[in-house]
């Protein structure tokens, strides 16, 4: 029978640090994610190693070997290299102790190998491999085996672990939706217990394991185990705060299992990976996730037992930008995820009345480069199970885009101009630069989008036109 070692191939870069190492005298293993990984078969970008040397001594290891050091985490015990192009990460033995109150480690290095892999978040992460030479794989924590059955748990006690650092039990919902595994139910209890210890963790650390979640192949069950643990409470409350809210037919969702099938109907529609613009969409998946965060803000109750939730896209637009705001996401996802929430019902006035040309036009033009994330939210915003219903919704959405295809056809819609560009407008109406050209602009726009191309002669027409009603009387008009 094959050794465990056997399993998990040394990279090039790996084998060139391991020699020099040894050459100096050190240990080193190859720990954590990079074996994980290579026993899961997936692919890692970078690697992390775990050494008896203290960071000076790392150090002078790397300076024949490495193209490039830096040392943002030296106080850590961690030096980073570039090795044979991989990035890596060199770490001295720990056996910190933490405050418990910021998670801030107080930083002791250790001599024991088996002591660091204690210190680490899960088993399937405190397992490593020796590469100065003899290939010695370390598991004294059952990581192998709990990584065979998916199972998730800590190498101590989950309390300790997660008073160490609270931002673990996030982690431990991420790679739910990452690796597929499931949670241990003493570790599930010690997340119920301790969740509102995540709320001293930074918005910084919080957003980066959130979006790993999200983009991960099992965001929905991953959601499902932040809602259930409490921990959605203090990161994500609007989350749980949906699942208050039946939905304004009275059917068989609540707004919150309702939310979670449109994530998975919004990853549906993604495009492969490798495909241009393919793969796992983070703007898509938060729009998913919020579209419906204004409704129990919203709520109406109506006779006969009918709940309403009017302008709630107005309202969750607004709850959108500030919870990805405190998240501290860039300011361009913040307004892409809120721009798609507050358009995600504008179809639904287009099915129930019909639109003109011109609401067309100006829900692509609204859309902007958001229009294909747009279609696919509101295509998986419809969950119902009357197959007639989905049947009529799904054609009358078709519909629609063969309009819009239609008119960016004839007029090339995602380019709109006026007829005149501001230098004509100046020029028509002999006046300088400033707001009257702005407004001038707009109006000429308007015409463009209600009516389609003017032509020059038309718009200069109507230009002045407009230019007549914005003096008073007794100004003179301009008759070029």
């Amino acid at each position: 029978m094959s050794s465990p070692a056997d399993l998990v191939p040394v990279p090039l870069a790996a084998q060139q640090l391991g020699r020099a190492f040894a050459d100096a005298g050190h240990e080193l293993h190859l720990v954590g994610g990079p074996v994980r990984d290579a026993l899961l078969r997936r692919e890692t970008a970078d690697l992390d190693f775990t050494t008896d040397a203290r960071p000076e001594q790392i150090l002078g290891v790397l300076a024949g070997i490495a193209a490039t050091t830096w040392t943002t985490g030296i106080d850590f015990g961690t030096v980073g290299a570039l090795v044979n192009g991989v990035p890596c990460e060199i770490t001295t033995y720990r056996a910190d102790s933490y405050d418990r109150v910021s998670r801030n480690p107080i930083v002791r290095f250790g001599d024991s190998l088996a002591d660091d892999l204690r210190r680490r978040d899960f088993t399937m992460n405190a397992m490593a491999l020796s590469v100065t030479g003899d290939r010695l794989f370390t598991d004294p924590y059952g990581g192998l085996a709990d990584l065979a059955r998916g199972v998730l748990r800590t190498p101590g006690t989950p309390a300790e672990s997660f008073g160490d650092d609270p931002l673990r039990m996030l982690r431990a919902a991420r790679f739910v939706s990452t690796l597929r595994v499931t949670i241990a139910a003493e570790v599930l209890a010690a997340m119920r217990e301790l969740a509102g210890e995540l709320g001293r963790i930074t918005a910084e650390r919080v957003q980066a394991e959130l979006t790993k979640l999200l983009l991960g192949d099992a965001p929905r069950t991953a959601l499902e185990v932040l809602v259930d643990t409490g921990l959605a409470d203090v990161v994500l409350p609007e989350l749980p705060a949906l699942r208050m809210a039946a939905d304004e037919h009275g059917q068989h969702k609540d707004v919150y299992a309702h939310t979670l099938q449109v994530l998975d109907q919004a990853i549906d529609l993604e495009a492969p990976a490798g495909e241009e613009s393919g793969g796992p969409d983070l703007v898509l998946r938060w729009a998913a996730v919020l579209h419906d965060v204004g409704k129990p803000a919203t709520r109406e109750f109506l006779p006969g037992g009918r709940v309403t939730f009017h302008h709630h896209e107005v309202v969750g637009a607004r709850m959108a930008r500030k919870r990805l705001k405190a998240l501290r996401y860039p300011n361009e996802l913040v307004e892409q995820v809120g721009q798609l929430v507050f358009l995600h019902l504008r179809f639904y006035g287009y099915r129930e009345s019909g639109w003109t040309d011109s609401a067309v036009r100006r829900y692509v033009v609204d859309a902007g480069p958001l229009l294909p994330r747009l279609h696919k939210l509101v295509r998986s915003d419809c969950t119902t199970r009357n197959r007639r219903k989905a049947a009529a919704l799904s054609a009358a959405y078709d519909a629609l885009e063969d309009r819009i295809a239609a008119l960016a056809a004839q007029e090339e819609l995602d380019r709109i101009r006026p007829d005149l560009d501001g230098n004509e407008i100046m020029a028509v109406l002999g006046i300088p630069p400033g707001p009257l050209v702005g407004r001038a602009y707009q109006y000429l726009l308007a015409l463009r989008m209600e009516h389609g191309a003017l032509g020059r002669e038309r718009a200069i027409e109507e230009l002045k036109r407009w230019y007549a009603q914005q003096q008073p009387p007794d100004a003179p008009s301009s008759d070029r």
